[in-house]
């Protein structure tokens, strides 16, 4: 049982990192400028893993017919995109990526150029990239991949823990953004320069597994935001980071 859970948790931790390679390529190429892209500081998008297990669990009996997998892979993508979009809004009160301006969306959380390109990325999945991954991870030893399996989990649950908790303490206390805004990248490079400008500081109120994990990603330039959003931000680390 335990085996099975970590299995499937390797399954949606690689397509996490391949979500988030694939979405922070295609956002750096069109912002012409490098983004990590994704709430979390790693490397990983869950909602692509939570997609790709959806798909891999549940849609792999549909291969033989290949228009019915583009179409169940369209559905599945596009509600669990919706869904995300509206429980992190409620929760942070910020709009983490809009739509509003592409045709055929829906509430701006959705557009039909995201499902056609989940469709085709559901195809891509079942019948190209899955099965490579399959044999590869069936071909580790197995307690060499359950290892690996536990190392990943703890750094994910840690990152996960950390994010909601800066993002939260973030949003108190700069006070609502811009609801309709997509607020991703203005979230996670604050974080980045709040906790890096401060992660030497012996004052830093951080465990030292946490900072390890915090050194390891870039630092982004956001001169313009903290210019325009100073008082919260001195407030933020007073509050948050300083005893």
């Amino acid at each position: 049982m335990i085996s099975s859970i970590l299995y499937y948790f390797l399954i949606f931790f690689i397509y996490s990192v391949l979500g988030w390679i694939i979405e922070s390529a295609y956002v750096s190429i069109n912002g012409k400028k490098i983004v990590n892209r994704g709430f979390l500081i790693g490397p990983y998008c869950p909602i692509y893993g939570i997609g790709s297990l959806i798909i891999i669990l549940y849609l792999n009996q549909y291969r033989d017919n290949f228009i019915t997998v583009f179409i169940l892979c369209i559905a599945v993508c596009t509600i669990l995109e919706y869904f995300t979009s509206y429980i992190m809004e409620k929760i942070f009160k910020a709009r983490w990526w809009d739509y509003s301006d592409r045709k055929f969306n829906l509430n701006g959380r959705v557009c039909g150029e995201n499902a056609i390109l989940f469709g085709l990325g559901g195809l891509v999945i079942v019948y190209l990239v899955h099965p490579i991954v399959n044999v590869l991870l069936k071909n580790i030893d197995k307690s060499i991949l359950t290892i690996i399996a536990i190392v990943f989990l703890i750094i994910f649950i840690i990152d996960v823990i950390l994010s909601f908790n800066m993002v939260k303490k973030l949003k108190d206390s700069l006070g609502e953004m811009n609801i309709r805004k997509d607020s991703t990248q203005e979230l996670k490079n604050l974080m980045f320069d709040t906790i890096n400008n401060n992660i030497n500081s012996k004052k830093f109120n951080l465990n030292l597994l946490q900072k390890r994990i915090i050194k390891a990603f870039p630092n982004f330039d956001i001169v313009k935001f903290i210019n325009s959003n100073k008082k919260g931000i001195k407030r933020f680390i007073r509050k948050n980071i300083y005893k």
